[in-house]
């Protein structure tokens, strides 16, 4: 294992219990040559914090399916800014109408991606974002 392999923490916040897209996202971001650290389902906002401080993640993946996007990310964000990771990009996959996209890029989300969103764009944006 090389010292510049990103390591990607993989996040399902609140209550949403389908994990499947983000198992495949998982996978794919590791065949992609990323380490991924996967939490599972059901994480709070303070679990998802506190996992990236303790895991030195590079990036953050979220994937929400419930619409409580809006609730959950800016929570997440605020967690990781006062955890001193602020700078770690945030990735947001799932359901997300279009309204809610830029209020969340706002917010600081670095890269949102719906159904359908190749894996290797997906790779690409965070391979992008962490060399910044």
């Amino acid at each position: 294992m090389t010292t510049d392999k990103i390591r990607i923490l993989v996040a399902k916040p609140g209550l949403d219990g389908h994990d499947r897209g983000a198992k495949v996202i998982a996978r794919a971001l590791r065949d992609a040559g990323m380490e991924v650290i996967y939490t599972g389902l059901r994480q709070t906002p303070e679990m998802i914090a506190e996992a990236a401080l303790q895991e030195d993640v590079d990036a953050v993946g979220l994937s929400i399916l419930s619409g409580a996007h809006m609730a959950l990310v800016p929570r997440i964000l605020e967690l990781l800014r006062a955890n001193g990771l602020g700078q770690v990009p945030v990735f947001l996959g799932g359901i997300v109408p279009d309204e809610d996209v830029q209020p969340l890029k706002q917010m600081g989300v670095a890269g949102i991606f719906g159904p359908g969103t190749s894996t290797g764009e997906i790779a690409e944006a965070i391979h992008s974002a962490v060399k910044r």
